[in-house]
């Protein structure tokens, strides 16, 4: 069986090991196993959402039989107060989160996809947060990318004083990251399953021509002057950024 098929098979398992314990109203996948199932490949994970009767919750955390109904557990970890990460025995690695509904309530979450519910359950809209997730997305260049700017300048100066880690950090993290914040506006984005809580997810897809150029911005630890130099003139080309910062950062990253 193709890893896919068990992902699926594996969520619907869990479904049925949920009716059992008649402690639970709905089981949501989330992500590729949710409603972007068209992108679920063999390096997906199973991620999903338990929403656990009045008075449940802790039964689903405190005790993981549930799980190992439908397949032993090699691994867990309590991530949070509300779910785990899991390595199941066969490699299928799971991270989950048990709610109550009136959690839900006030909470921006990913859209899931109704796995199983108790047939008395009516509730299906809880499926979609009814608040927006934050964007991550900027609607202008002027701030992210003057921020960016002052990334590379602060990180070439630590980078001089052999705080190598955070320079590299500062100029191959920070400022790429305010560059992905508005690449929408600086290239025309590929309609492909945008994540909103992170930028760089499927890039390469989503943004093709700047995945051909952002390697040489992040050439690592020890060639951070050359990954700023690249970053500088991308910036260069895209805003009218200011020429006086810009003589000072080429002058830190030749100086180191």
């Amino acid at each position: 069986m193709l890893r896919t098929e068990r992902l699926l098979q594996r969520l619907g398992e869990i479904g049925q090991s949920l009716e059992r314990t008649g402690g639970a109203l709905l089981l949501l996948g989330v992500g590729s196993v949710g409603v972007e199932t068209a992108r679920l490949d063999e390096y997906s994970d199973l991620d999903f959402f338990v929403i656990a009767k009045p008075g449940e919750k802790s039964r689903y955390l405190d005790r993981l039989d549930w799980l190992e109904d439908t397949f032993p557990l090699a691994y867990a970890f309590k991530n949070s107060d509300a779910g785990y990460k899991i390595l199941f025995e066969d490699g299928i690695f799971g991270e989950y989160a048990i709610f109550e509904e009136r959690e839900l309530a006030n909470a921006a979450y990913p859209e899931g996809r109704v796995v199983w519910k108790d047939p008395a359950y009516q509730n299906l809209a809880i499926a979609k947060s009814a608040i927006p997730i934050p964007g991550l997305k900027a609607e202008s260049l002027d701030f992210p990318l003057n921020e960016a700017l002052t990334n590379l300048y602060v990180g070439l100066g630590r980078f001089a004083r052999g705080e190598r880690l955070s320079a590299a950090r500062f100029i191959q993290g920070y400022a790429i990251d305010r560059i992905l914040s508005v690449l929408h506006l600086l290239e025309p984005e590929v309609d492909y399953y945008p994540d909103p809580f992170g930028n760089e997810r499927r890039l390469e897809k989503r943004f093709p021509r700047f995945a051909t150029i952002v390697g040489d911005m992040m050439q690592g630890y020890d060639r951070v002057p050359e990954s700023a130099l690249r970053i500088l003139a991308f910036l260069e080309e895209a805003y009218p950024v200011n020429p006086r910062m810009c003589e000072e950062i080429r002058r830190l990253a030749e100086r180191v």
